[in-house]
């Protein structure tokens, strides 16, 4: 029998019965294993625009896509293609697609740059209904879906609204405005980018966007008339009242815990104890900071305790999300502006990977609900697909995405000690040359402009990919983040 507490020890289990398969296949997704295990297998291609969202059903078996080409694509990722194209009916880039729980697949929703919410049905035989739920005059950069409810999902707006949809009666209600907490005189509401449902309460949503504040709201107070402040704000220390940060990516733990990917700074992990209100500290009262804004900052800084953080990327070229891994919520993962996919390991923080996969940025990760498996996506028209073993040679000669200089253009001196952790082999296999980085770096993804444009019922299904007109630069625009440089 092998060592107590190895792999092949639980290999072992697992063949003569002592361990079931999905334990087994828990405690795999759970160790460094997987991590350092992951490949590039399978390219998904049929988008003709940056991927600014992929999420995976609850089975695991469709992979939906959302781009800058207004499209939404239902995927048999096992076998790397489409089952399902819809055109959305977005006048703009899709920022944001979610799969409707306990919908059988057929119920989805998608925001978009053109401030509009929409409902996709999927009837019999591949028909898509698509109806518009809410039109703002701003853009909708995320969707939070409530866990276990078929019906009731969040968004959140660059105008600072937070909505609330109730699919049943087609009913939308804006819950609230976000505002700013230190008035500059000049906006009285935030750019929201994130929103996030509790998985243990789904009355708890936490919204995010162009301050270094994550605000958690108990849902129900608004509901019910009561338009109160959020339950708690979170921040670390050192950023509170400068002013000059954004949040892009929020998501909850199964136990409740909020990561937040700040866009000038790191990730960090909050607990209940690092609350502002749970540690006393009155947000935005401004007879605390003494004679000036943040003068008595030093003090609170010793009191608050310290957040986790995860350190590495780059966040600030367009809005990322961030992601747990594993089936314990074990690992961090986050895109990156120098175009990789960083995990980390959640207990520590410690960097496990830095792994090559867009030729300019990575926006999204995501992992597969049960089985090894991630999925990545960003300004390529690729979705790619990551599991154990080697890179497949073929997945590597990418087409618009060979090899170039991009992947260290956006580190700074201070990421040196990392580099030993960054797959460049994943782009640039031994023996390959890189060409010219420069003349790449400014490459675009829009290789379709002269292709003539088929016309497309906005309520129907698209077989051949083409969606219309595409923006600039494969899309991206509205999640573009480039005005503070």
């Amino acid at each position: 029998m092998p060592a107590e507490g190895t792999r092949m020890a639980g290999l072992w289990e697992r063949e003569v019965g002592r361990l079931r398969p999905k334990r087994f296949a828990d405690s795999v997704r759970a160790s460094e294993d997987f991590v350092n295990s992951l490949g590039i297998q399978k390219r998904l291609q049929e988008h003709r625009g940056c991927v600014n969202t992929i999420s995976f059903n609850s089975t695991g078996s469709l992979l939906l896509s959302g781009s800058d080409d207004r499209t939404v694509v239902l995927w048999d990722w096992e076998r790397a293609k489409p089952a399902l194209q819809i055109h959305t009916g977005h006048e703009n880039n899709v920022l944001h697609a979610q799969f409707m729980p306990l919908s059988d697949d057929r119920s989805i929703v998608t925001c978009g740059a053109d401030g509009e919410v929409r409902y996709v049905q999927i009837e019999e035989g591949g028909r898509a209904v698509v109806d518009q739920v809410v039109e703002t005059e701003y853009a909708v950069h995320r969707l939070a879906v409530e866990p276990g409810s078929p019906h009731t999902f969040y968004s959140a707006g660059q105008d600072g609204s937070v909505w609330r949809f109730d699919l049943r009666g087609k009913q939308s209600k804006e819950l609230f405005k976000v505002g700013v907490i230190y008035d500059d005189g000049v906006n009285d509401a935030l750019d929201l980018y994130a929103v996030a449902v509790d998985p243990r309460n789904p009355y708890r949503v936490a919204v995010s966007g162009s301050d270094e504040f994550v605000r958690l709201y108990d849902t129900r107070k608004y509901l019910h008339g009561d338009f109160g402040c959020p339950i708690e704000y979170f921040c670390p220390p050192g950023l509170i009242t400068k002013n000059e940060d954004g949040i892009t990516g929020l998501a909850f733990s199964q136990t409740g815990e909020i990561l937040a990917s700040y866009s000038c700074d790191n990730i960090y992990l909050f607990e209940r104890e690092h609350g502002l209100h749970f540690n006393d500290f009155k947000v935005g009262v401004l007879p605390l900071f003494g004679d000036g804004v943040g003068a008595a900052l030093p003090l609170y800084k010793d009191k608050l305790p310290e957040p986790q953080s995860f350190v590495g990327h780059h966040n600030k070229q367009t809005v990322k999300g961030v992601n747990f891994l594993g089936p314990n919520c074990d690992y961090v993962a986050s895109g990156s502006d120098c175009g990789h996919v960083f995990i980390w390991r959640k207990k520590d923080g410690e960097l496990m990977r830095a792994m090559k996969g867009d030729k300019r940025i990575v926006n999204c990760v995501e992992q597969h609900p049960s089985e090894i498996v991630v999925a990545s996506s960003g300004i390529a028209t690729d979705v790619k697909i990551w599991a154990p073993g080697d890179c497949d040679p073929s997945m590597i000669d990418f087409d618009e995405d060979d090899a170039d200089t991009f992947m260290f253009s956006s580190m700074s001196d201070d990421d040196s000690d990392i580099s030993d952790l960054m797959d460049d082999f994943i782009f640039a296999p031994p023996g390959s040359g890189s060409s010219d980085g420069d003349d790449d770096a400014e490459d675009t993804d829009d290789d379709d402009d002269d292709e003539g444009d088929e016309e497309e019922d906005e309520e129907g299904v698209t077989s051949d990919g083409d969606s219309g007109d595409e923006d600039d630069e494969g899309g991206g625009g509205a999640e573009d983040m480039n005005d503070d440089d």
